[in-house]
Order: structure tokens, then C-alpha cells, then sequence
């Protein structure tokens, strides 16, 4: 049997913080669940019902139990839900997916899980179309390795992914010269959109 896993709190840059889902996280489960694309790639249900979407948020805290992952909820300095980050381990890596619109919630995580958790490598997937995403994974760092053709079915069809990658040297690096540090509150299209396949 997995051991279970605690979900932590975590700072992030310009009053940003990550924490565990809850019951009252309900608006960002029914927002995501208007999204077109969001529910193709998670298990964000859609059309939405409040018994499906407490049946989401009691899946994130599954996760966590059963020790699959570490589901994390982006909240604004007021306390507001905006976002959600999800870590996913898996041997030597872990992939994460998030829909998001702060690149300092992404980097909160990857500081988090490369430092603290001691994870040598982290990969995100996103779809090429997806150019917001990307430049989300670059400013925290994550950089380009190729391609997955035909790799994940999203909405009933195989698609081609883009394969980023990061390890604490290229965090390192990134924190030293990227301005992904300074708090990025703005809702470019795309930010919203998840990207790893969770």
C-alpha cells in the first residue's frame, strides 16, 4: 500500500499561496467545468453538479491519501481560489499539470518538489497550440525536449504533446535570470488552460 501524502501550504511571490483543496473550492471546480478544454484533460467533470464537483474535490484528497499525487489549489492574497497545480510522482520524475494563472504558483510547486521532496526531474505536457502554457513553463525554468506524438487521447483523439522538462539546476538558473519570481497576476489566454494530462 502507497504511504499517504501531506499536502503542505506554500508562499508564493506577491501574496500567491498553494494549500489543499476543500469543500468551499466548489466555484473554481464549476468555472474550470465551463472551460472547453480543461475537462477534456482532467477529471473536472462537465457538465457540472455540485454532487459531481465535491466528487472532484474528494478525488484531490484521494490523491493525497492514497499517495498518487499532490493536488494543490493557486489562492489570491485575499484568499480567493484562481487556480489549481498538480504534482504527480512517479519513480525518478514527476509531472505536473496545472490551470493556473500565475506562473508564480507553477514555481512555488517546482521550487517545492525539487528542494524539499528531493524529485530529480519534473515534466510538464502541453499541447503545441497551448503558447500561453508554454511560456508559463519557460519563465519558471522548464525547457523544451521534444515532442510525444500521438501520446495522450484528449477528448476521444490521440494528440502530438510538447515535453518540457526541469531539474534543480535549470530552477536554479531560471531564478537567478528569469522574471518569473516577481508575482504574474494577469489572465493571458492559455493561463487558465491545464496542461499536464491529470
Amino acid at each position: 500500500m502507497e504511504r499517504s501524502l501531506h499536502v503542505p501550504d506554500l508562499a508564493a511571490p506577491g501574496g500567491l499561496a498553494l494549500r489543499p483543496w476543500r469543500l468551499s473550492d466548489l466555484d473554481l471546480v464549476r468555472e474550470a467545468s465551463g472551460d472547453p478544454y480543461i475537462p477534456l484533460v482532467t477529471t473536472v467533470p462537465s457538465p457540472y453538479s455540485g454532487a459531481e464537483g465535491r466528487a472532484f474535490v474528494e478525488r484531490r484528497w484521494e490523491r493525497a491519501a492514497s499517495g498518487t499525487g499532490y493536488p494543490f489549489v493557486l489562492v489570491d492574497p485575499g484568499g480567493r481560489p484562481v487556480g489549481t497545480v498538480g504534482l504527480w510522482p512517479d519513480g525518478e520524475e514527476a509531472a505536473l499539470g496545472y490551470w493556473v494563472v500565475a506562473a508564480a504558483g507553477l514555481a512555488a510547486v517546482a521550487d517545492w518538489a525539487l528542494r524539499e521532496l528531493g524529485i530529480p526531474r519534473l515534466v510538464l505536457h502541453i499541447e503545441p497550440w497551448d503558447t500561453a502554457s508554454v511560456r508559463v513553463a519557460e519563465r519558471v525554468g522548464f525547457r523544451r525536449e521534444g515532442m510525444r506524438k500521438e501520446w495522450p487521447a484528449i477528448g476521444g483523439e490521440r494528440r502530438d504533446v510538447l515535453v518540457f522538462a526541469l531539474s534543480r539546476d535549470d530552477r536554479e538558473t531560471a531564478r537567478r535570470t528569469s522574471p518569473a519570481r516577481r508575482s504574474d497576476t494577469s489572465r493571458a489566454p492559455g493561463h487558465d488552460r491545464a496542461t499536464g494530462m491529470h
